[in-house]
């Protein structure tokens, strides 16, 4: 399964952790675009200059990682598209031309689940696309989820799986591995 990660999922620290891990060891093919990854550095770039460029820093990891994931949309596929939100039409696009079966988002009413369906995609929330791949294959979501857990830990020693997972707006997971 070929999944576009939208920025708003990326950006996320726990979140992106997870899904990553899941993608690691082969719950699905992650896909994303330029455009998207460059949302994903400027919305941690709100926090200063120094989160940007760490942001950047992860980015160079995330393309090294997965060479063929960065999908680059054809010119015209967005003008042929519609979303609620035009904003969002590059996702949309790159998931097109990209051939993916999927868009995991948290913006679910800007991505009306009949509009994708004409395309031949669905729409994917963090929380229920992680706890499916929990489901499927628990260790390596398990295994990223112990590490945060671990590093959330090192800040705050009352940390509970549940709580840290629910705040990363995660709650189905958390209930699961809780």
């Amino acid at each position: 399964m070929k999944v576009v990660l939208d920025a708003c999922v990326l950006y996320p620290t726990v979140m992106r952790a997870l899904l990553l891990a899941g993608a690691e060891e082969g719950g699905y093919r992650p896909a994303w675009s330029a455009r998207i990854l460059e949302e994903w550095a400027r919305a941690e770039g709100r926090a200063g200059p120094l989160a940007e460029t760490r942001a950047r820093g992860e980015i160079a990891l995330l393309r090294a990682a997965w060479p063929g994931a960065e999908i680059t949309p054809q010119p015209g596929t967005e003008a042929r598209l519609w979303l609620p939100d035009p904003a969002d039409l590059h996702v949309l696009a790159a998931a097109v031309d990209g051939s993916a079966d999927a868009i995991v988002t948290m913006n679910a009413k800007d991505f009306p689940r009949g509009t994708l369906a004409e395309e031949g995609l669905q729409r994917l929330d963090p929380d229920g696309f992680l706890l499916g791949l929990w489901q499927a294959n628990p260790g390596p979501i398990e295994t990223a989820a112990r590490s945060i857990l671990d590093l959330a830990r090192r800040e705050d020693a009352s940390w509970q799986m549940r709580a840290l997972l629910k705040k990363a707006r995660l709650p189905r997971l958390g209930k699961a591995l809780g």
